[in-house]
């Protein structure tokens, strides 16, 4: 034989025939691979008197030869032999799997070198116990490490029709958002198109998006306060007194809801000073300190025009059932952008 054909094979190299019409009815072409492992030393079990025993053997070639349809890769019969390394003289032994045998067998050495024994006592196994047996954490942790893309794909398709819609929805407001911020002519031809000024644009944009607040602030999910919009009348509406407005009037879903307070900004406001304090130190801006006070002014007067708590009435006047505690209330300010403060840095 000539070595290193699929003749004679030899370790590390994978041999392919040319491709064979089929004899079996089927347009798809056979193709014939085979594969040499040697091995210095094998083990086999010998029956001395009447006691079966494990012995060491002198090694061998193993050779495995697969019959492969070309095109769907169906494996149609499977070899494995087993050859005299001296004189390459084939073993009396060998074995061959045919059609479904080969799968069985596949899963069979899947199995074995996954699954977890557990007890030290016999244990018999349906397939099913196999599918669902435990294993270990690092097991799990290389069978993830192994199939990255595969529990991509599983966590991708394990999503219903609204996490999609949801999903899309989302990630189109982000590019809008993100379009606000680096985009000025996108930004003025919205305020153009719906006669907008600045800051009502981006009260519109947290008005249809809140889900942004909840998100950015670490709460589990922030409403509109009574379905009403973002912009409320804090005194004047269901607080007397002289009507001082703040952006976002919201409250926390949970056991308590605490009235919580968003001012609503522009990104172009400035942070800082445009002139620095002393070499390298800049005051916060007359607009962020307005800002600040003006929110910090309207939770006072919220505490103070509140009574302990509020009663959620629908249009009719009628009660709910839903009651905002007001012991501690939130606020947030939403302005500038922090690219001001890099520039300042520079």
């Amino acid at each position: 034989m000539n070595q290193d054909s699929y003749m004679d094979p030899i370790e590390g190299k994978t041999y392919i025939s040319p491709s064979i019409k089929n004899k079996y009815g089927i347009e798809d072409s056979i193709r014939i691979v085979t594969r040499a492992i040697d091995s210095k030393e094998t083990y086999e079990m010998v029956k001395i008197k009447d006691e079966i025993v494990l012995r060491e053997t002198v090694g061998g070639k193993n050779i495995i030869t697969a019959k492969v349809f070309e095109g769907s890769r169906n494996i149609l019969v499977l070899n494995i032999q087993e050859y005299t390394a001296k004189t390459g003289n084939p073993h009396k032994l060998g074995f061959a799997f045919i059609g479904d045998e080969i799968t069985k067998l596949y899963s069979f050495i899947r199995d074995v070198q996954t699954m977890h024994f557990g007890s030290k006592r016999y244990q018999r196994l349906s397939d099913d116990d196999i599918e669902y047996i435990e294993i270990t954490d690092q097991q799990a942790k290389r069978m993830v490490e192994e199939n990255q893309e595969l529990f991509s794909n599983i966590l991708r398709s394990q999503i219903t029709n609204e996490d999609v819609v949801t999903i899309g929805y989302r990630k189109k407001q982000i590019e809008i958002f993100k379009k606000f911020l680096v985009d000025k002519n996108y930004f003025s031809d919205v305020k153009n198109k719906y006669n907008y000024s600045s800051e009502k644009v981006w009260q519109t944009f947290f008005e249809k998006n809140p889900w942004i607040f909840g998100y950015g602030l670490g709460y589990v999910f922030l409403s509109s306060l009574d379905d009403k919009k973002l912009e409320q009348i804090v005194q004047g509406f269901n607080i007397n007194g002289y009507g001082k407005r703040v952006d976002g009037l919201m409250k926390t879903k949970g056991v308590i809801s605490n009235l919580c307070f968003v001012e609503i900004k522009t990104d172009s406001t400035n942070l800082l000073e445009i002139t620095s304090y002393r070499s390298g130190c800049y005051a916060a801006s007359r607009e962020l300190v307005g800002a600040i006070a003006q929110v910090q002014g309207t939770v006072a007067a919220a505490v103070k025009s509140l009574s302990e708590k509020l009663s959620i009435t629908d249009k009719s006047g009628n009660p709910t059932g839903e009651e905002i505690y007001s012991y501690q209330p939130k606020a947030f300010l939403v302005i500038g952008n922090l690219m001001n403060l890099k520039l300042k840095m520079v």
